[in-house]
């Protein structure tokens, strides 16, 4: 006999999930496996071990001090060094009494999520979203997710104004709104949000008095021309700083995400000690901590990897619109993040959700490319796919040549529909969170 909740978490493992083992399991080789399956699904940054491998080894072994327990919460050194990491992406001052390391961005997202909502109260994300966070936010705390739908004629960029919807519709159904959150830059999409559409989201969070969660886990990851610009960057956010909660982690940037390390940053003490106190059942290895702490201790060193990463970043995500332009798929341009918004409703066998389904099972099965439906990110229309890019370039060719040849000539099908949302969630990636 297992609790209501377990069999609910239960009920949600995706297919999505055994997709990622098998492509795994039998990869891609041009020699050894030419009919191996190419994972373009899982948002891993494959680029950037070369840059890690060496700083990594050079760091202390493991001592007597890093068996022992630490705050459960992070480490003073570990804290103080992630704080000043951020204080200069969130151009502003961070304190490291206000960070909570944890054990990963999903243990933060669930922590900030379990503080802010009773269970049956709700978040507000824009829609298309990361689809773990359904999970995240809402697995073990009870919060309902409310999509705010944004649209495809713009590329689903960001508005305030869908984000106003949201909220008014919610309240007139009587539902009890906590919390706002987003991913920043965004994920699927790759939007590196304007700092106008930022400090006009902030307005509405502030208007219909709820708290923002902002999800920046790949806040050091844009490529694009314009700069990221944080959640708690005063200039945005000069009135509701102490209801804004920032997320970030060593999964995305650093290409780490193994070690399972994530951080919530919030100025609020009650938040802030109810998040160190759910850190006791999500805690990061002393060890680990030793090991990130050592990473950062040289900031010339991170501003060159970083910096590295970005142009890798550009590389990679130029050879990959070079391809799906050269193929004529289209696609929603990024500026940031690992991957790319596939528009390929002119291919469906349909006009809904289901037809999705169907065309994300043959890209798997027949052209044994695995990427991801927008269904699983909650996309207000289907017919959209999210590509991630950040491995090899030859394999990434490989996949577009897949896809393209697996497509064909696009077919004069009627438009889809938004229709509902299909039951392909993501509540958790097959390594833990950030898929």
């Amino acid at each position: 006999m297992i609790s209501r909740q377990a069999a609910r978490l239960l009920a949600d493992t995706p297919a999505i999930a055994e997709a990622h083992f098998r492509a795994e399991a039998e990869p891609y080789d041009a020699r050894l496996r030419p009919d191996g399956y190419l994972n373009l699904g899982t948002a891993e940054n494959r680029l950037l071990w070369d840059l890690l491998r060496d700083r990594l080894a050079a760091l202390p072994p493991m001592t007597e001090a890093t068996a022992r327990y630490a705050p459960l919460h992070g480490t003073d050194a570990l804290r103080e060094r992630i704080a000043a990491l951020l204080s200069a992406t969130c151009r502003t001052p961070l304190d490291a009494d206000d960070l909570v390391v944890i054990s990963g961005a999903t243990g933060a997202l669930d922590a900030i999520a379990s503080v802010l909502c009773d269970p049956g109260e709700a978040i507000v994300v824009p829609s298309p979203y990361y689809g773990a966070f359904d999970t995240d936010l809402g697995g073990r705390s009870g919060a309902r997710i409310l999509p705010a739908p944004l649209s495809p004629d713009d590329g689903f960029r960001l508005t305030a104004d869908a984000v106003d919807r949201a909220l008014k519709e919610a309240r007139s159904r009587g539902t009890t709104v906590r919390a706002v959150a987003l991913s920043s830059p965004s994920n699927p999409i790759g939007e590196v949000h304007p700092p106008e559409v930022l400090a006009d989201l902030l307005r509405v969070v502030r208007e219909h008095d709820v708290d923002l969660v902002s999800d920046e886990i790949y806040a050091h990851a844009v490529f694009g021309g314009r700069p990221f610009t944080s959640a708690a960057d005063p200039a945005v956010n000069p009135h509701w700083a102490d209801r804004t909660h920032v997320v970030w982690g060593f999964a995305k940037d650093f290409g780490l995400p193994g070690l399972k390390t994530g951080v919530l940053h919030t100025r609020d003490p009650r938040v802030r000690d109810a998040a160190r106190a759910m850190a006791y059942f999500a805690p990061v290895s002393t060890a680990t901590q030793d090991t990130l702490a050592g990473l950062l201790a040289d900031p010339a060193w991170v501003a060159a990897f970083l910096d590295a990463g970005r142009a890798r970043l550009a590389s990679s995500y130029g050879h990959l619109v070079a391809l799906l332009d050269a193929h004529d798929i289209p696609y929603a341009p990024a500026e940031a993040g690992f991957s790319v918004w596939l528009d390929l409703r002119r291919w469906l066998p349909g006009t809904d959700f289901e037809a999705e389904r169907r065309l994300w099972r043959a890209l798997f099965e027949t052209a044994r490319v695995s990427v991801l439906p927008g269904g699983a990110f909650r996309s207000p229309q289907p017919g959209w796919f999210r590509l991630c890019h950040t491995v090899d370039a030859p394999l990434v060719a490989e996949a577009v040549r897949r896809i393209a040849a697996h497509l064909g000539p696009a077919t004069a099908a009627p438009a889809p529909s938004a229709g509902d949302a299909p039951a392909v969630p993501l509540p958790s990636s097959p390594n833990g969170r950030h898929a």
